[in-house]
Formats: C-alpha cells, sequence, structure tokens
C-alpha cells in the first residue's frame, strides 16, 4: 500500500506514523518539496506557544524522511485553491498513493484524485486500517 500524509492535522496521525508506518504495515510516501514544507510550517511563531511541539514534529519528520519512500513529482497541478496543496496531489500521482490521509476538509473537498482516496485520519484508521 502507498499513502501519504497530511501532518500536523490530528492526534489519530501519530497512531498511524507509529502503529503502521513504523511497523512496516504502510508504505509512506514523501517528496523533496513536501518535506521542507513542514520543516517550515514548524517554525510558524504559532506552534512556538506548544510546549517542544516544534522539537518533537521535527524528530518525527526526520524518522519520517529516513524510513519514506522519496518520489519526485513530475507534473504541477493547480486543482486546489490552497496552491501548496497542490504538492499533495502531485505526489499522490507518481507514486500511484492508495490514500491521501487528511484532516484538512477544506481544501480537500472531493473524495478521491484519479485511483487516490482522499480519507480523514479518523476514517483511515476506523475503515482501511491494515490488521
Amino acid at each position: 500500500m502507498l499513502l501519504f500524509l497530511h501532518l500536523f492535522r490530528k492526534v489519530t496521525l501519530i497512531g498511524i506514523i507509529y502503529d503502521l508506518f513504523i511497523a512496516d504495515k504502510i508504505c509512506l510516501c514523501i517528496s523533496p518539496l513536501l518535506l521542507a514544507e513542514y520543516y517550515n510550517v514548524l517554525e510558524r511563531p504559532k506552534f512556538a506557544q506548544f510546549y517542544e511541539f516544534a522539537a518533537k514534529a521535527k524528530v518525527v519528520l526526520a524518522n519520517i524522511e529516513v524510513k519514506a519512500t522519496i518520489y519526485q513529482p513530475r507534473i504541477t497541478l493547480n486543482i486546489i485553491a490552497d496552491k501548496d496543496d497542490n504538492k499533495i496531489l502531485e505526489l499522490a500521482d507518481i507514486c500511484e498513493a492508495d490514500f491521501i490521509i487528511t484532516g484538512n476538509t477544506n481544501d480537500f473537498t472531493f473524495p478521491e484524485y484519479k485511483q487516490t482516496k482522499i480519507v480523514t485520519p479518523k476514517d483511515y484508521w476506523e475503515i482501511h486500517r491494515p490488521a
């Protein structure tokens, strides 16, 4: 199974990352552009109010960077109004992801992109999680 996670949206993602990804039950796909964006997001002042959040999240990202499958998207899309979120679709396209798991229901208002289902972390955990 190929999988891409939209990080920092729901606590359930931590369970997905540690219980499934670290245990080799799923394959997580990432692109260099998305990884860089996640590191940049952690530098935003709004995260400074949460004790050690950025430091802990950087450890998670470092683990993902080492273990995930890295893809370099070959297309540029302009489907979602938030331009940065198009990078997620571009990645799903190149890695032929089964799922995009995201809590961003404001921008991901459609149930699938090509062969990739778009689900919330809760729905993935409760309905699609591998045994």
